[in-house]
Formats: C-alpha cells, sequence, structure tokens
C-alpha cells in the first residue's frame, strides 16, 4: 500500500506564528492564558498545557499578574480592550489574514457602508470581525441566505479565511444580482486554505481512500474532508492514528494524507507511521499466503 502525503498540509503561517508566540512566553517564564483555545486542535492543546500554557473563557479572569493571549482567530476590539485592562501584558496572536478582514469592515463601516461577511456565524473569527463593524455587518453562511438581507449600501463581500472558494464566489454573485450597487468583492480567503484545499483535490482523484488530520470542530480540516470527498468517496477525518481501521484499508493500493491548518507535524507523522506500518504488514500476510 502507497502512503501519499498531499503537498500542502499541516500548520499554517498563522497557527504557527500564534504557537511560536506562546512558546517564546513560557521561555521568558511568564504565567501564560489563552482567551479560548489557542487553536483548534486538542492534542496540540494537550502538549501546550503541559508545557504550563492554560486558558479561560473569558475576561474576566484575565488577573494582573499573567501573560494573556487572544488566539489566532481574533477577538472583538471590546475584548481586546478588557484583557488590555486585566492582564499584565496581552500578546496580539490575531492571523495576520484574519486581521486583514476586521480593518477591511472597520474601514467600510466608518465610509457607512454595509458589510456582507460569509462564513460560520458562530466561529469565534466571524464573532470577532463583526464586532469591527456591528451596526454595519450582515453574516451569510452561503448563497442562499442573501435573499434575505435587507436593501444594502455600497456593499463590500468579504469571507471567512476558512471558508471553500465556491461557496464565497457563489455568495459574492447573490449579492450582485440582489443590489443595484456594485459591491466591493474582496476575497479574503487564506492562501493557505486555498493551498491546501487545492492540494488535497489534486491528491484525492489518485488514491483509493483518503485520510484528513484534524479537529472535529476545526472549520478548515472539515472543508478539507469535503473537498477529499469529492475526489473520493472513502475520505475520512480522524484527530489520531488510533482511528484508523486497518481493516478499512485491505483492498486500498494507494491512500492519501493531509490536515487541516491547526494540526502539528509530530500528530501528521504518526498517522503516516501507522498507515506505513499497516501496509508493511499487509505486505507479509499477502506473501506468507502466498
Amino acid at each position: 500500500m502507497e502512503v501519499l502525503v498531499a503537498d500542502e498540509y499541516g500548520f499554517c503561517f498563522g497557527v504557527e506564528r500564534a504557537v511560536e508566540m506562546v512558546e517564546d512566553a513560557l521561555a521568558e517564564g511568564a504565567q501564560v492564558r489563552t482567551l479560548g483555545p489557542l487553536i483548534h486542535n486538542t492534542q496540540e492543546i494537550n502538549r501546550l498545557e503541559a508545557e504550563g500554557v492554560s486558558a479561560m473563557t473569558v475576561p474576566l479572569e484575565a488577573d494582573g499578574g499573567i501573560t494573556a493571549v487572544i488566539r489566532a482567530h481574533g477577538v472583538t476590539p471590546q475584548v481586546q480592550r478588557e484583557l488590555e485592562s486585566r492582564a499584565a501584558r496581552v500578546i496580539d496572536a490575531t492571523c495576520p489574514f484574519v486581521t486583514k478582514v476586521q480593518k477591511l469592515a472597520s474601514r467600510a463601516a466608518a465610509n457607512e457602508r454595509d458589510v456582507v461577511l460569509v462564513g460560520d456565524p458562530n466561529h469565534p473569527e466571524m464573532i470577532g470581525v463583526v464586532g469591527y463593524a456591528p451596526e454595519n455587518t450582515y453574516v451569510v453562511r452561503d448563497a442562499s441566505e442573501v435573499a434575505a438581507l435587507p436593501p444594502l449600501r455600497k456593499p463590500l463581500v468579504v469571507s471567512q479565511t476558512t471558508l471553500k472558494l465556491k461557496t464565497f464566489l457563489d455568495a459574492a454573485e447573490a449579492v450582485r444580482a440582489k443590489t443595484s450597487e456594485a459591491p466591493e468583492v474582496v476575497n479574503t480567503i487564506c492562501s493557505a486554505t486555498r493551498d491546501r484545499q487545492d492540494a488535497a483535490r489534486a491528491l484525492a482523484g489518485f488514491v483509493d481512500a483518503f485520510y484528513v488530520i484534524g479537529g472535529k470542530h476545526s472549520s478548515n480540516s472539515v472543508k478539507l474532508l469535503g473537498v477529499c470527498q469529492e475526489q473520493c468517496e472513502r475520505s475520512q477525518l480522524i484527530e489520531t492514528d488510533l482511528e484508523i481501521n486497518p481493516e478499512d484499508l485491505r483492498d486500498v493500493q494507494r491512500v492519501g494524507v493531509t490536515a487541516g491548518a491547526s494540526t502539528p507535524k509530530w500528530l501528521i507523522d504518526q498517522v503516516v507511521e501507522k498507515l506505513r506500518s499497516i501496509g508493511a504488514r499487509m505486505e507479509n500476510e499477502t506473501a506468507l499466503a502466498g
């Protein structure tokens, strides 16, 4: 059984940057607490907790002696101000791609324009962005929700950074059809998200089974799974190598592997090693049977 790994996978720039910022603070001897899980990967969060990082749920928990970390998804301006008033130090680990969306929304609102934000309204990234233009922003999951929007003023259309490109483009087209004023459409999908989806799509058509490694609650990992399933029905999302059932691979000649942007390399290596071990064992069984 051949194990093929996608050309682009694992930690994106924003996640790697956030983890490095936390580790640097730990090395300085700081008591580090993140506002919510730093990233959407349970295993990496557990590793950081073992090094002394803890999480808080609200800024009220940030007492004066800690270093508070804003995670890669970002927060609202109000939350950031509250953190800064309570913690000894605040590290802003917001992904630069998310910061771009925040600034675009804020600028549009300042110019009395409406913002159509395409994505999951309950995702922390989206909640943070809305906080930069709360009176002017409308969140839609996809094109089907655009018709219910009120009349829009010189709309700006932007996206959650981990959205599938087709979902964003279809929603933008629906906004164009709805308003007499041509909207400004800015594709704010993270380049790492696009690269991982493109690489997974290219590989999925050449394999018999596909494993996407990532958190079950990770938006970009779930969307990666959807991309893989378009080309390979036997695609599944796993968090660790313990979820691999060797019986699922009995008739597989090639298996593909990719990973979400919050998945660390050490976890990916474990999955690849497990798959290669399974392949070698099956090869030995076949040789003995022959």
